[in-house]
C-alpha cells in the first residue's frame, strides 16, 4: 500500500522559504509522476508541480513558476518542493500525491490516486 508523509511546513514571514519534503513508501515509484498540489481554506485544491521519478522532468504551474521548484531524492524515495519568495497567499495545506497511471499524462486532482495527509504553510504579511 502506498503511503505519503508530508513534513516540513509551518510558519513563514512573507519573502522566506521553506522546503517541504514527502516521504513514499510502498510500490516502486520508477514509472509514476509525483505530484505537489495545495489547498486553501474554502478553495478547489490546486495542482502546483510534478516531477517524474525516473527522468526527473519537472513541471511547475504558472502561479508559482520561478518561486517553486520540485525535486527527487531516489535512494531515499523522497520528492521535495523548494518554496521561495513566499507570499501570503501561499498559505495553504500542501498535499504530495502519486500519479493514478504509470507514465501518466495530466496533473488535475483526479489524475492522482493515493494522497499525503497533508503540510500546513502558513505566509503572514
Amino acid at each position: 500500500q502506498v503511503q505519503l508523509v508530508e513534513s516540513g511546513g509551518g510558519l513563514v514571514q512573507a519573502g522566506g522559504s521553506l522546503r517541504l519534503a514527502c516521504a513514499a513508501s510502498g510500490r516502486t515509484f520508477s514509472t509514476y509522476t509525483m505530484g505537489w498540489f495545495r489547498q486553501a481554506l474554502g478553495k478547489e485544491r490546486e495542482f502546483i508541480a510534478a516531477i517524474t521519478w525516473s527522468g526527473g522532468e519537472t513541471y511547475v504551474a504558472d502561479s508559482v513558476k520561478g518561486r517553486f521548484t520540485v525535486s527527487r531524492d531516489i535512494p531515499n524515495n523522497t520528492v521535495y518542493l523548494q518554496m521561495n519568495s513566499l507570499k501570503p497567499e501561499d498559505t495553504a495545506a500542501y498535499f504530495c500525491a502519486v500519479h493514478r497511471y504509470p507514465y501518466g499524462v495530466g496533473y488535475g486532482p483526479t489524475d492522482f490516486a493515493s494522497w499525503g495527509q497533508g503540510t500546513q504553510v502558513t505566509v503572514s504579511s
